[in-house]
């Protein structure tokens, strides 16, 4: 009954992804610590003194007197969102391209947040050290149709974002490294035929960039992502039956904000053989599945399954587009480095605790159990959907308050869901919640300081 509890309380959301309500705002957006993630001093990426920019004023008009109808197009587009944005989709789009899943597509979102993160507080450091106007505030004549013109000058968060984003892609998915080469070069030319920033801001920011992406590449190359799985899968009564896990390394990886993969691993789980086991095999086996227990249940198998961390990025893209300027560009950049960051340590510390246990999956301790779909290739214990998609709403939640309860809701269907297709025990979902909770909040606290007054 307490899934159909769970039922009831969530029939009515629409999901947060494809709301297309505007949030009401907060005054005030989470603040940024000034803390890096990749360097570890503000002298790796500090950009030199500018030089007047008058001198740039007849080459950048000549710039814009030659933009197109598909220039103004593309420079549109690019500006949606702030600097990171469109990096964010591009890299998604490349991860589903190549059916990237979890844990890899969780490790490969927080280096490239995390780089484009670093990138774009450097860039606004030193802009706030450097405070070059604007080149319209300069030469009135410049004046542009984009509304991210806010702010000062030099160095171009644009360009560092987008160089930063192109060589850690470019790392990421080799293949794809002139595509994405082509597409930085693409964004820094828009800012230029846009007229909201002069050729040595975008010049500075490249290098900005250069230099993040060189720190995040070298922490990738030793991150352990790459290790080959050489253990066994334990035999035995109560242990999981299969082989080759997936993701059977993922507790080997360099996390972010855990101190150790195993700093948040839970109690071993009940005996396969005592009463709570029992009783949460009795639930499954009891559970009246519904048409729409079963579509959510499906629903979360698919789009929150091997693509969850697409869906949680593309409610962070859809917030901050709704909350619009309340997020400048840096805490936009912290948000989804905090949500990716927290998303991949929330792995690593899940399949922690699933290959330390190696718990046997409901089927397979009562084959009378028929589940709705196979369960994924790996232990039971914790929950993954719980770990995960926890950890993304709680970041969620707290960077966007308005809609604080629906995101919450979303993150405990997800786990729910799982119940509701019977490849889970209740007790592998409550302990997922809490340590997806205890490494979002970590992670929190890592990158925020506190809310505006």
């Amino acid at each position: 009954m307490r899934a159909l509890s769970i039922v009831s309380m969530v029939a009515g959301l629409a999901l947060v992804a494809s709301t297309t309500a505007t949030a009401q705002a907060p005054a005030s957006s989470p603040v940024p610590r000034n803390q890096s993630w990749l360097a570890s001093s503000p002298s790796e990426t500090k950009s030199v003194a500018p030089v007047d920019a008058k001198g740039e004023l007849a080459e950048l008009k000549a710039i814009v007197a030659r933009r197109t109808e598909r220039d103004l197009a593309r420079l549109r587009w690019w500006d949606t969102g702030g600097p990171t944005y469109r990096w964010n989709e591009l890299a998604l789009e490349a991860m589903l391209e190549d059916f990237v899943t979890l844990p890899l597509a969780a490790r490969h979102l927080a280096l490239l947040h995390a780089a484009m993160d670093d990138a774009v507080a450097a860039a606004w450091a030193d802009k706030r050290e450097f405070r070059r106007p604007r080149p319209f505030e300069i030469d009135p004549s410049l004046a542009t149709l984009l509304h991210t013109t806010k702010g000062l000058s030099y160095p171009s968060d644009f360009a560092a974002a987008a160089v930063a984003a192109s060589e850690v892609l470019g790392y990421l998915f080799p293949a794809r490294a002139q595509m994405f080469a082509a597409r930085a070069e693409e964004a820094m030319q828009t800012r230029l035929l846009a007229g909201v920033e002069f050729p040595s801001d975008v010049a500075a920011g490249r290098e900005i960039g250069r230099k993040v992406a060189a720190l995040a590449i070298a922490r990738g190359k030793s991150d352990g992502s790459d290790g080959k799985w050489t253990g066994s899968t334990p035999q035995g009564p109560g242990k999981w039956q299969g082989t080759t896990p997936i993701g059977a390394t993922t507790p080997t990886w360099r996390p972010w904000v855990l101190a150790r993969a195993d700093e948040f691993r839970p109690e071993a789980p009940p005996a396969f053989d005592s009463d709570r086991t029992k009783t949460d095999l009795a639930e499954l086996k009891t559970f009246k599945r519904l048409p729409m227990t079963n579509h959510r249940a499906v629903y979360w198998e698919v789009f929150g399954g091997a693509r969850a961390h697409a869906l949680w990025n593309e409610i962070a893209r859809t917030k901050l587009l709704e909350y619009g300027d309340v997020f400048d560009a840096p805490a936009a950049a912290r948000v989804l480095a905090t949500l990716n960051i927290a998303f991949a340590d929330a792995a690593v510390a899940c399949w922690d605790a699933k290959l330390a246990y190696w718990h046997v999956r409901p089927s397979q301790l009562d084959p009378e159990l028929k589940p709705l779909f196979p369960p994924p290739n790996h232990p039971s214990y914790p929950a993954a959907h719980g770990c995960l998609s926890t950890a993304a709403a709680t970041v969620l939640a707290a960077v966007f308050p308005t809609d604080r309860d629906r995101l919450l809701a979303l993150g405990r269907e997800a786990a729910e869901a799982r119940i509701w297709a019977g490849i889970h025990y209740r007790y592998d979902i409550e302990v997922g919640e809490e340590m997806g909770r205890k490494v979002a909040d970590k992670t929190l606290a890592r990158a925020f300081n506190s809310t505006k007054p």
